[in-house]
């Protein structure tokens, strides 16, 4: 398998969850890409860990649909179809929409400043075509919402199922099928400064449930 930069894991934090980080990271950015086997002794010499961490990060990275183990033969990075895709999005829809409608009406002014300048700069990734840049700024986007709804549970979730969606964002992202992302955001904080909870929270699930479309025709 093509073995990644070394992440530089520092030896003080929990190596199970750098091995995770560090795994799901390269998968989402392609690195490691779809029916590529995951062979231990190369993880274990790329992250520097015992084959220990290894494990647990693959068991994790299993459960969140992102590799495949088959017992007794092979771990190999699940490939990109539209049932995992579908199941993930709804999830983060859902969870977007409750974020957006509990924040809006906490929104400061300096939020709504802040959700202007990330969809500009969002808008001028899409038009460049730059996935990476791109993928950033609309988690910062997202984000204003998540932060400001105060629900803990809402990250744990997304942080979750989000790394399934983020492999059809780049592929979306580096096409031109993306740029209309920037415009719904807009929509989203136009709603967000007329204080109307409801259709700010009714835009964001329509903004994460947009993804279908990569998949159809």
């Amino acid at each position: 398998m093509p073995i990644p930069e070394s992440p530089g894991l520092p030896k003080r934090s929990l190596l199970r969850d750098h091995a995770y980080e560090a795994i799901r990271d390269a998968i989402v950015a392609g690195t490691l890409a779809p029916g590529e086997r995951l062979r231990d002794p190369e993880l274990e010499g790329w992250l520097g860990v015992s084959r220990t961490p290894i494990r647990e990060a693959l068991l994790r990275l299993e459960r969140a649909r992102l590799v495949v183990a088959t017992p007794g033969r092979a771990t190999i990075v699940a490939p990109v179809d539209q049932e995992s895709t579908r199941d993930a999005q709804q999830v983060a829809a859902a969870m977007h929409e409750l974020a957006a409608r509990v924040a809006t009406p906490r929104l400061a002014a300096w939020d709504l400043e802040q959700l202007e300048e990330v969809n500009a700069a969002f808008a001028e990734a899409l038009h460049a075509l730059d996935a990476e840049r791109a993928i950033e700024a609309d988690d910062a986007f997202h984000g204003v919402f998540v932060a400001r709804s105060g629900n803990v549970v809402v990250p744990e979730v997304l942080e979750r199922v989000v790394p399934v969606l983020r492999r059809v964002e780049r592929m979306r992202f580096m096409t031109y099928a993306g740029r209309g992302s920037a415009d719904q955001h807009a929509a989203i904080i136009a709603a967000a400064r007329a204080g109307d909870a409801e259709r700010a929270a009714t835009l964001s699930r329509d903004n994460w449930l947009s993804l279908r479309f990569t998949f159809s025709g």
